[in-house]
């Protein structure tokens, strides 16, 4: 029996179903995604050791940053793109999806030499042990040659998403993570490569599908404006195709306005993680493995939910698009049941099977902190996903209209909570103080832009003009 999924539309069809269908692919791809960066980590622990590892672990924080602002770039031309969608003005779509990619394009070969010229001060400055200092440099120059490919690779399928195909994405995704474990396998365990292999096996991967993605837009790009031709709206863009442009400075304006808050967003994620995590460390080794083993399947958990925010954002960009502001709200409903189903299960399954879940990530002989740790992390926080579920979803919203001033705010009250109580509160609750002010600052970061989505004002907010 061969199950197929249905294309839904975000401007016509069922928000409920519309929204659960697009963000399917994106649920299944991060997930893909995490399992294939653990099995990449573990063909280089075990082909060439240790120090490889560690030399590739050097690198990550770095390589993260650039991830971020692809990421963030991406979320910009997104916002733009779907609204020009929705609104089905297709020549003036074109023109931002051209001027992102053009953007984008230079943006990461500017970044790329930067990191060749600067990449052993970079990592002498990072304090990377001088035993593993030659290895992750030669893993970081590799990648700052391939950048654009992986920066491109990114963009491409944010702008995939814009356009409500979260699909294709999802495909490519597969096949460069694949292709990379096979070329991993080739490069690092065949033919002996190393560390060097590892770095040329993501790259031209990543940079293989990025191509892939190229062609496959440039071609999807044609059918825009065509099937819509009988319309009134769809005549006046079809007379004007030929005149789309490639690049248009005032669309790049709106897109840096959505994406320079959502770089903001995914840094403060990581700088929340890396400062509670030095207080993690000051409980010793056993609790930091419990710790990170929790923290691990924590970010498992949350990826429905990101990507129900990010389904969210992409609906709320083409429906308000269209002019359709009643239809985002009975959107956004369907997306609170939604989070809120998958909340329930995440809760079921981390109450039934917590300890063993844990005890799959530890060795049999570990330490007895570690195991509670974990477990106790993971008993805790089983009850709270929802809040991160309505978090994301709401912070879609404005980040689709692309109302992003509040959306900003929410999310640092967020990052401040959470440092501040785990630093504060410690020395006297212990290491939960940690994950008792994550709830916290999901809940008040939801709070926030709660209000703000109540105010309607985020519904006035939309990026492009609408000529009659």
């Amino acid at each position: 029996m061969v199950i197929t999924m249905k294309k839904y539309n975000m401007l016509t069809d069922s928000p409920g179903k519309s929204l659960f269908y697009f963000a399917l692919p994106m649920i299944l791809g991060n997930l893909f995604q995490q399992f294939y960066s653990t099995v990449d980590s573990i063909i280089v622990g075990q082909f060439v050791g240790e120090d490889a590892l560690a030399a590739v672990g050097a690198s990550y924080s770095l390589t993260t940053v650039f991830i971020m602002i692809a990421i963030g770039g991406g979320i910009g031309a997104s916002v733009i793109t779907s609204q020009y969608l929705g609104a089905e003005l297709y020549s003036r779509m074109k023109t931002s999806v051209y001027t992102a990619l053009i953007s984008f394009l230079t943006v990461s070969i500017t970044l790329g030499v930067f990191g060749l010229l600067f990449s052993s001060k970079i990592l002498s400055a990072l304090n990377t042990p001088e035993n593993i200092l030659a290895d992750a440099i030669l893993y970081l120059d590799i990648y700052f040659v391939g950048l654009p490919f992986l920066f491109m690779y990114n963009i491409l399928s944010s702008i995939f998403n814009a356009l409500g195909n979260s699909r294709t994405p999802l495909y490519l995704l597969i096949f460069s993570s694949l292709l990379n474990i096979v070329m991993d396998l080739l490069l690092v365990g065949g033919f002996g490569f190393g560390i060097s292999g590892a770095a040329v096996a993501t790259v031209f991967a990543q940079g293989l599908s990025a191509v892939i993605s190229f062609c496959i837009l440039l071609r999807s790009l044609k059918s825009y404006g065509e099937e819509e031709k009988g319309k009134e709206r769809a005549e006046k863009e079809t007379s004007d195709l030929q005149k789309s442009l490639l690049f248009d400075a005032g669309m790049l304006g709106n897109m840096i306005k959505v994406a320079i808050p959502s770089m903001l967003q995914q840094s403060i994620v990581s700088v929340g993680m890396l400062l509670v995590q030095s207080v993690v460390n000051g409980f010793g080794s056993s609790v930091l493995a419990g710790y990170t083993a929790g923290t691990r399947i924590e970010s498992v958990c949350i990826v429905p939910m990101i990507a129900s925010g990010n389904a969210v954002s992409t609906f709320t960009a083409q429906n308000l698009g269209a002019g359709n502001a009643d239809r985002v709200k009975k959107g956004y409903l369907a997306a609170v049941r939604m989070v809120a189903g998958f909340a329930v299960v995440i809760c079921l399954a981390l109450t039934l099977f917590h300890e063993g879940i844990i005890r799959s990530f530890l060795e049999s002989g570990s330490d007895a902190a570690a195991f509670e740790t974990g477990n106790a992390y993971l008993s805790f926080i089983a009850f709270f996903f929802v809040f991160i579920g309505l978090k994301a979803i709401t912070d879609g919203v404005l980040r689709g209209s692309g109302d992003v001033v509040v959306f900003t705010l929410a999310n640092l009250v967020n990052l401040g909570i959470r440092v501040t109580i785990a630093f504060t509160m410690a020395s006297h609750w212990g290491v939960q103080a940690v994950w008792i002010a994550v709830p916290m600052g999901w809940s008040v970061n939801y709070l926030i832009s709660f209000v703000r989505y109540l105010t309607g004002k985020w519904s006035k907010k939309k990026l492009i003009k609408v000529e009659n």
